[in-house]
């Protein structure tokens, strides 16, 4: 979890034909921020990266409606310009804001707080970099690059827990990140509030967020001189409002009054808003503030420490120069995905193990017996195909098992077990084509489903095409089996499991193909990789596993062949392809 933003978000950027619109969208995107569009007067209709770009926010509210809407909008503008673009966005039902430029009048600032208080809104800025929840998204440009976001601010480990940071300066917002990453600390999202002296979410209303957030451990603030929103955070402390420790660095210690600390809102107005009163009140509060700024990293490993946070990297995890989320290793344990693997040996099937490793989620007992059917299904299918052939030649040669089993593995491919990955996306495609506004996640927005209908005149046409081309379908039809009893054993056990062939399912649109080719008197069923395409895309699956998930089957039968050949059969021998005989056990 994180606040404000997170990767489900949808993203849109009003400026985005500019240059500094455009820089900023591409590390959006690299980020994995969920931008959906982008918004410049007068260029509606073209695009930028893909994105669709619209005239004004409502128009690209009205259009991506059906879609899910609008969540957030970053502003790339001038500063004059800011007002308009804001009231827009807020006018669009647009809830949150940020407001990117510097040197937005006070008086327009104001009006865009008027407008967004009265439309349920807020925003973040003027002068802010924006908003980064490491490992989700960010908005703005806290970063500078992708890469540099990603190596620089560490994000909690599923289910753990950081530090929310929150920032009157931008360039300090991503040093704090940085340096606290260097100690050791996870970050759970950074909020630059901005620099001016009118803002939208202020240091109170952030730490509010943090103190309900249960991905965030503890709060850490960069402050400067001028105004009153320490001493107010301060106060939250004291009422009892904020319960998680604060640990903070107040800038600008040498100021005299009247003196402009970097910032529009920084600066000293008599004896309000002193460095002094500042760290006095947040101190007598119960928070830690350290006298200088390299300090902060060392506090906050304090803080953690002592309340014993998920928030604090292992001394490997520190070191690190990369990261992976599928299996951690730790003295006398073991982990994939999340779950101690000693506690999951003799209580889940290997085909669960599987679906694990592969999506992070564990299944239940019927979805778990559904893949072991899958992998069953495809251990073996004698020795004429390519990758039996090709592992037994190599093991005629005198080649270990290993290199034996590998080239049997490497001829697996997109006309070797490919045709599972092939189904699969051709009927996604089907599907798509039959109800366009049932693309995946569209039933989650309140659109029908295709109906069997559709689907069935759309079959229709499908089968009279390849008939007419000479094509072929992958999935469907095989050269020994008319009628592969396989598949009707997967479709049953994922009955079980609770896939059905309701209108919008893979299975829907393979059984329509079938019904297709039966009414022109050509039947033509859905073979075994057909119907494991079809299961593993309504699972859920994505269909770039699928090839692996073959090889994943199949590799026990090219053991069991290369090992034969090496113990039955003579060296260099010449493996005839075809004219071979079963000589084992009657089943």
């Amino acid at each position: 979890m994180s606040i404000l933003i997170d990767r489900t978000k949808r993203v849109v950027v009003q400026g985005i034909t500019g240059r500094e619109g455009q820089a900023r969208t591409r590390l959006m995107l690299d980020y994995g921020t969920n931008v959906v569009g982008g918004v410049t007067p007068g260029k509606g209709g073209t695009e930028v990266f893909g994105l669709p770009v619209f005239d004004s926010c409502r128009d690209a509210a009205a259009a991506m409606r059906d879609d899910g809407g609008i969540d957030v909008s970053v502003l790339f503008v001038p500063a004059l310009g800011v007002k308009d673009a804001a009231l827009d966005a807020i006018a669009a039902g647009v809830k949150l804001l940020v407001l990117v430029a510097d040197r937005v009048p006070v008086w327009d600032a104001m009006a865009i707080a008027a407008a967004a208080k009265q439309a349920g809104a807020s925003f973040v800025g003027p002068n802010t970099l924006g908003i980064a929840s490491p490992g989700q998204a960010v908005v703005g440009m806290i970063g500078g690059r992708a890469e540099s976001a990603r190596e620089w601010f560490k994000p909690p480990q599923q289910g753990g827990t950081g530090v929310g940071i929150i920032s009157r300066s931008g360039g300090m917002s991503s040093s704090t990140a940085y340096y606290l990453g260097q100690a050791g600390v996870r970050i759970s999202s950074i909020v630059h509030i901005g620099g001016d002296a009118v803002l939208g979410l202020r240091i109170p209303d952030v730490a509010k967020m943090f103190e309900t957030d249960p991905a965030t451990d503890a709060i850490v603030v960069f402050g400067e001189i001028g105004g009153s929103q320490e001493e107010e955070l301060a106060e939250l402390i004291r009422a009892g409002a904020i319960t998680k420790p604060v640990a903070a660095y107040i800038g600008g210690k040498a100021a005299k009054a009247g003196t402009r600390f970097s910032h529009a809102g920084a600066i000293i107005e008599g004896n309000k808003g002193t460095h002094a009163g500042k760290v006095a009140a947040l101190r007598e509060a119960g928070a830690s503030v350290v006298e200088a700024f390299g300090e902060l990293p060392d506090a906050v490993v304090s803080l953690l420490r002592a309340r014993g946070s998920r928030s604090l990297m292992t001394e490997a995890e520190r070191k690190a120069v990369w990261t992976s989320a599928i299996t951690k290793i730790e003295p006398n344990k073991v982990a994939v995905r999340g779950h101690d693997i000693a506690s999951l040996m003799g209580k889940v099937s290997f085909g669960a193990a599987v679906y694990l490793i592969l999506t992070g989620k564990l299944p239940d007992d019927k979805v778990g017996k559904l893949m072991d059917a899958i992998l069953v299904s495809s251990i073996d299918h004698g020795a004429t195909p390519p990758s039996c052939l090709a592992a037994r030649t190599v093991a005629s040669t005198g080649a270990s098992l290993s290199q034996s089993v590998a080239a049997g593995i490497m001829s697996i491919n997109r006309h070797h077990g490919g045709a599972i990955e092939d189904c699969a996306r051709y009927l996604g495609g089907l599907l798509a084509t039959a109800a366009p506004n049932n693309a995946p996640g569209a039933a989650a927005r309140g659109h029908e489903p295709a109906s069997i209908q559709a689907l069935d005149r759309l079959a229709s046409e499908e089968v009279a095409r390849i008939k007419s081309s000479g094509d072929r379908i992958s999935g469907f039809g095989h050269r020994i089996h008319t009628k592969d009893p396989r598949t009707a054993r997967l479709f049953d056990l994922a009955a079980a499991a609770g896939l059905t062939d309701a209108p919008g399912t893979h299975i829907a649109a393979a059984r329509a193909i079938e019904r297709a080719f039966a009414a022109i008197g050509k039947p033509l069923p859905i073979n075994v990789d057909g119907a494991i395409g079809a299961i593993l895309a309504d699972l859920g699956l994505d269909p770039k596993v699928f090839n692996g998930i073959f090889m994943i089957a199949r590799t026990p039968g090219l053991v069991a062949h290369v090992t034969e050949e090496q113990t039955r059969e003579k060296p260099m021998r010449r493996i005839d392809p075809v004219n071979h005989a079963y000589d084992g056990p009657l089943g």
